[in-house]
């Protein structure tokens, strides 16, 4: 069986507003094309810095600068699946959460990447938005700041 890990740095941007305040949002495009929301972010580079991959995925996705201000958690999950040439595959990923801030630059999409739009949604209307459970994961974390820095919505049997 072949394995696969992922790393990958990603940040929780919320700011104040009339509605209770909003998160910033990236919609990732799957290769089948559906679309949901999920946190700027996205896989390290060998040799980089966890920090500078999320500030570096911020402004990629998004066109802002972001400032990490703090290290909420690590999210660990694990995906099996059936190669097209080969036999199986075990996939995991390692999810770095940070809260972030922003400190310049402007809204803008990315272009040729894994995302096609970005937005502030107020905090009230994630339930209803089509998203990965990376936002709700990244959420809780913000809210809750759990000493060990897992969410509890991670499956235990993930790692």
């Amino acid at each position: 069986m072949r394995t696969e890990l992922r790393v990958a740095a990603y940040a929780v941007c919320v700011r104040d507003g009339r509605t209770g305040g909003e998160i910033l949002l990236a919609r990732w495009v799957a290769r089948d094309g559906v679309k949901r929301w999920t946190l700027p972010g996205g896989g390290m580079d060998h040799g980089e810095d966890p920090v500078d991959t999320v500030v570096r995925e911020v402004a990629e996705e998004t066109g802002y600068a972001a400032e990490p201000v703090a290290l909420l958690g690590i999210d660990s999950i694990r995906r099996n699946w059936l190669r097209r040439l080969g036999g199986p595959g075990d996939w995991q990923g390692l999810r770095i959460v940070y809260e972030a801030r922003i400190t310049g630059g402007e809204l803008r999409y990315e272009t040729d990447g894994s995302t096609d739009l970005a937005a502030w949604h107020p905090l009230d209307a994630v339930p209803g938005l089509d998203r990965v459970e990376l936002v709700d994961i990244g959420l809780q974390l913000w809210r809750d700041r759990p000493p060990l820095g897992r969410s509890s919505l991670s499956d235990p049997a993930n790692g």
